[in-house]
């Protein structure tokens, strides 16, 4: 049974996630500065693209922690746990990790000084940096089943293609990068660039599931079997 701990985390990071969310909505139709274009919404920025991910699966968790039935907790459950492992734990680190060793180096690269009169930094660092300390409190919430590794992997290489089509498709239609730094690299120097990101991807995606082994080694002859 999902501990109160549980729930309550849940319910706070969903409600967390969805105040930013309202707040970034509550935006459009404001003038854009400089280093915000119009094509393609805040779909293109995966920093946006996470905020959804955190919102939908901290919704899911918060769903699943109050499902009655034992078919209908299972089957979320397993839906849940590949969302957390596979996508909201390494992609919202990665985001993390990825914006602030750019913006250390030179925040031109990804987030131009002129953002800042139209981004508040509350929601810089809601969207940026406390989506971390969050993912690390669900690893001690709550143990998650993991799926065998090629399923994960294969799912994340999927999903990466698609974002990388994403950008390049919005660079094809407007001619121009969804982040500065892109514009600096060779044709060879973005694709180095993009298998570095998946690299690191994946190697964030083992980090769970060693923690998640970790904290929770005592509950695992309790937890499902890794799904085949």
């Amino acid at each position: 049974m999902t501990s109160t701990l549980g729930r309550v985390y849940h319910i706070a990071a969903f409600g967390w996630y969805a105040l930013v969310l309202k707040s970034l909505i509550a935006k459009d139709g404001e003038e854009l500065p400089p280093g915000i274009f119009v094509y393609g919404g805040p779909w293109k920025y995966l920093t946006f693209l996470n905020l959804v991910l955190q919102a939908v699966f901290f919704g899911l968790a918060a769903v699943n922690d109050l499902q009655p039935g034992k078919t209908a907790e299972r089957s979320l459950r397993r839906l849940k746990d590949f969302l957390f492992s596979v996508f909201a734990f390494p992609v919202g680190m990665f985001v993390v990790l990825l914006f602030w060793s750019i913006f250390a180096y030179d925040r031109e690269l990804v987030y131009p000084a002129t953002i800042d009169t139209f981004i508040p930094p509350w929601i810089n660092h809601a969207v940026h940096t406390f989506v971390l300390p969050v993912l690390l409190g669900e690893v001690l919430v709550q143990p998650h089943t993991y799926p065998q590794t090629k399923n994960a992997l294969a799912a994340l290489g999927v999903v990466g293609s698609a974002y990388l089509f994403w950008i390049g498709w919005v660079y094809l239609s407007v001619g121009i990068w969804v982040y500065p730094l892109l514009g600096h690299f060779s044709t060879a120097g973005l694709v180095g660039f993009f298998f570095f990101n998946m690299t690191v991807v994946t190697l964030l995606y083992l980090l769970g599931d060693k923690l998640n082994s970790y904290f929770w080694s005592k509950d695992k002859k309790k937890m499902t079997a890794k799904a085949k």
